[in-house]
């Protein structure tokens, strides 16, 4: 099963300069409780901006180059990336913008955290229809712990 987690102000940034935009706690603590134990997929730009392998999930990572990543398996597609594990198994896709573009459209599940506050970025999140989701979990939040805006947990499976 293929899964996208993402978080995504409400103009659509996801990111900037390789960098998240904002710390929200809650929402680490959210991706790390959800992906623990499972395949995490993403592209090098990703990998390169978290800087290590994340642990306790197996860690893919997809790139036209020819390269090592120590503690990663590298991978030249997505599709040789969702290879790897059984189709039943809950495989998280967690960018970038190129990635996740590829994985929508064979996504099973959708974790979408909204970020209410709009920021200033280089990256967006691909277009999604989203009449082709039905929202199965919502849990909103007027602000996290060291956060001033409101945010979202959605989780969306295909219809």
């Amino acid at each position: 099963m293929v899964s996208i987690i993402v978080a995504v102000a409400e103009n659509g940034v996801i990111g900037d300069k390789n960098a998240l935009l904002w710390h929200i706690s809650e929402d680490l603590k959210h991706f790390k409780a959800l992906t623990t134990g499972h395949p995490v997929v993403m592209g090098r730009r990703t990998y390169e901006s978290l800087g290590r392998p994340l642990p306790n999930r197996r860690n893919v990572v997809v790139t036209r180059q020819e390269i090592a990543l120590p503690g990663c398996e590298v991978v030249h597609s997505l599709e040789k990336a969702l290879a790897l594990f059984p189709s039943d198994e809950e495989v998280f896709i967690i960018g970038g913008a190129q990635i996740y573009a590829e994985a929508l459209p064979l996504a099973d599940r959708f974790y979408l955290t909204r970020v209410m506050h709009a920021y200033e970025g280089d990256t967006r999140f691909p277009a999604w229809d989203e009449s082709a989701w039905r929202l199965v979990r919502s849990e909103s939040f007027p602000s996290g712990r060291d956060y001033p805006w409101p945010f979202a947990f959605e989780t969306y499976e295909r219809r």
